[in-house]
């Protein structure tokens, strides 16, 4: 570690300084030799870093959600050319310049951060072995050794033998106790927040190889930190926890204003910005009606989550316009209405046994029904022409028995004596 750190070393000068500026300030109110002074002061940096950092996390958001939809095109090219490997690539390129994406804009705020983390480590380091670095010099120099966090030196370590901790002024019960609680504490906020990036901010309609990824990543970065953590100083660990709580944080707000589309995040603010503009009347925020300008403008593509959305303001008897503003409409409500109603006929409900014999013994019993009243019409006395009982005069009778009788036509076998 030491090693990597050396390799930053131009960047520990503006680092101390910067840790130097802040003492001054926290060591007026909290004095120059404490803890809370030096450990404000780290704390401070990492503010002072993320907040020049925020440019390159919505590069690192964006360049995330265009990665996720595109791995269903991803998917398809590989497995289009998976005896390909070079024309693999090509198409992936192709792919990543046509759609503006930077698979390695993801890694940015890491990779930007990585210098300061070692420079950092560099300067506690020296503090420790009571070397001057930077701006830090030898009145700095032992005000950072006296300094202790819960009773640790901010230069000590887990795995620091008990000799280095008491010329530290500490004891080394104390110094693995709280380090290890801030491994714990590092390793959790890391898990909890892969954890609620997973599980509420992502399209979990698009099964993809990203979405296992993560999955992967969830655990393995948070045991990753905890063994490279006892390596680490106490300063260091200040440092990457208050990092990885403003990561925390900063998921949140974008979990609960700005989530990924179709995630169960999206679901939950558009039911929050649904109920916030039926009751009342309007849709108040410049961003959130930024929000339904896009969601209209999608059209048909809208996402299930979407369009339940869609629906709901049409029920409440409101429909989105292009600008992103909602107006009331009779019209919408009844379209809601109906297409409520055809859904209902499009699915109907599945009928009890006894209903479907009925409505299967229903066309016999019309039938019948015909032939009772064709034969009850046939029954009945109607008028015939003179010249149809004229022609039935003349036909013998034989010929009037088979048509009462129903006899087969053509010569019949005469009677048996005994039958005259």
């Amino acid at each position: 570690m030491d090693t990597i750190a050396s390799l930053f070393s131009f960047i520990t000068w503006p680092v101390s300084w910067v840790i130097v500026q802040f003492h001054k300030v926290y060591g007026f109110l909290f004095g120059p030799d404490t803890g809370w002074a030096w450990g404000l002061s780290i704390v401070s940096l990492v503010v002072l870093i993320r907040i020049c950092l925020i440019p390159l996390f919505v590069k690192q958001i964006k360049s995330t959600r265009n990665m996720q939809v595109l791995q269903p095109k991803m998917k398809a090219i590989q497995e289009r050319y998976k005896s390909d490997k070079q024309r693999q690539s090509e198409e992936m390129m192709k792919l990543y310049k046509e759609t503006g994406t930077n698979p390695l804009s993801s890694c940015l705020p890491i990779l930007a951060q990585s210098p300061f983390f070692f420079a950092l480590y560099h300067v506690l380091s020296s503090i420790a072995d009571g070397k001057k670095i930077g701006v830090i010099n030898d009145q700095l120099l032992e005000s950072a050794r006296q300094a202790h966090i819960f009773g640790a030196p901010l230069a000590a370590k887990f795995t620091d033998s008990a000799d280095k901790i008491a010329g530290l002024e500490a004891s080394a019960t104390s110094v693995k106790i709280v380090t290890a609680v801030m491994i714990v504490m590092m390793s959790a906020s890391q898990f909890f927040t892969q954890k609620q990036l997973m599980t509420k901010n992502v399209d979990l309609t698009v099964k993809t190889p990203f979405m296992q990824q993560q999955k992967m990543m969830m655990y393995i970065f948070p045991v990753m930190f905890m063994v490279m953590g006892i390596n680490f100083p106490v300063g260091v660990l200040v440092y990457w926890l208050t990092t990885n709580v403003w990561t925390m944080g900063q998921q949140m707000y974008v979990i609960n204003q700005n989530p990924t589309p179709g995630s169960k995040a999206q679901d939950s603010y558009l039911q929050r910005l649904l109920k916030s503009t039926v009751d009342s009347g309007q849709v108040k925020a410049k961003r959130k009606r930024n929000v339904v300008k896009v969601i209209v403008a999608k059209g048909p593509d809208r996402n299930d989550v979407e369009r339940k959305f869609i629906t709901g303001l049409a029920k409440a008897g409101f429909v989105a316009e292009a600008d992103g503003t909602v107006s009331r409409s009779t019209t919408a409500l009844a379209e809601a209405e109906g297409g409520a109603t055809a859904a209902k006929r499009q699915q109907p409900k599945r009928q009890t046994k006894a209903k479907r014999q009925a409505a299967t013994a229903t066309p016999g019993a019309a039938a019948r029904a015909a032939e009772d009243s064709g034969s009850k019409t046939s029954l009945e006395k109607k008028d015939v022409p003179q010249d149809a009982k004229t022609a039935a005069a003349d036909k013998p009778a034989g010929s009037a028995r088979q048509a009462k009788t129903g006899q087969r036509k053509g010569p019949q076998r005469p009677k048996h004596p005994s039958k005259k």
